[in-house]
């Protein structure tokens, strides 16, 4: 399956709008956002968890990144609940499940081959946040190989402008903001391509995943 395949094409999605599909696990269902391949696929989805449910035990070949969006998500290394990030490096295993049931934000085979860093972190700790100009806040959750992935809290208002030389991808957590594409919601998703001009500006106070600078050469990791 190929869905949202050309890295040179911006693309916003409402990813609410999205009918939920099953996956081959009872009780969880996925909203696919981009696909490159089957079930063994670089992916980037909105996944829910059933209470009681669970995935097969399984390795991540080319590594695996989630934020929590509702409930608790849980593993062999621990229970994650609502705002926890988390990162899986290349080759890592595991068995997901939700005893209570879950929503994440996932998004799998895109990180570079030699990335080792495992990423276990509570965004609803308030020490973690710093200020940014605008009055807005930040989050970094990871910096490395090229790639920056931040959570960023924006106020009613706020404007920014930006090149993106090797793109940038958005997951709208609460809130609204405008830009050229248009007007992005709550659970809106979108993606900009390498050397994109962008301009937003805040309708609504706005909390929102960032990441940037992997999209210059997006299929040139395992």
């Amino acid at each position: 399956m190929n869905l949202h395949d050309d890295f040179q094409r911006a693309v916003a999605i409402d990813s609410a709008a999205l009918a939920w599909v099953a996956s081959p696990q009872a009780g969880v269902e996925r909203r696919m956002l981009e696909r490159i391949g089957e079930e063994v696929a670089r992916a980037t989805s909105v996944v829910r968890y059933a209470p009681q449910s669970a995935f097969v035990a399984h390795t991540h070949g080319g590594g695996e990144e989630f934020l929590v969006l509702e409930g608790v998500f849980s593993d062999e290394n621990g229970d994650y609940p609502r705002g926890f990030y988390v990162r899986n490096p290349p080759g890592s295993r595991h068995r997901p499940s939700s005893a209570a049931g879950a929503t994440i934000f996932v998004k799998l085979r895109q990180m570079h081959a030699e990335d080792r860093k495992s990423v276990r972190m509570d965004t609803q700790d308030p020490a973690g946040w710093r200020s940014d100009a605008g009055g807005a806040r930040l989050r970094l959750l990871y910096e490395g190989f090229g790639e920056r992935v931040e959570l960023l809290a924006w106020p009613a208002g706020f404007e920014g402008s930006w090149i993106w030389p090797a793109g940038a991808e958005y997951f709208v957590l609460e809130g609204a903001f405008d830009d050229e594409l248009g007007r992005h919601g709550e659970a809106a998703w979108l993606r900009l391509p390498a050397g994109a001009m962008q301009t937003v500006r805040a309708v609504k106070p706005v909390r929102l995943y960032r990441k940037t600078g992997h999209l210059r050469h997006p299929l040139g990791v395992s």
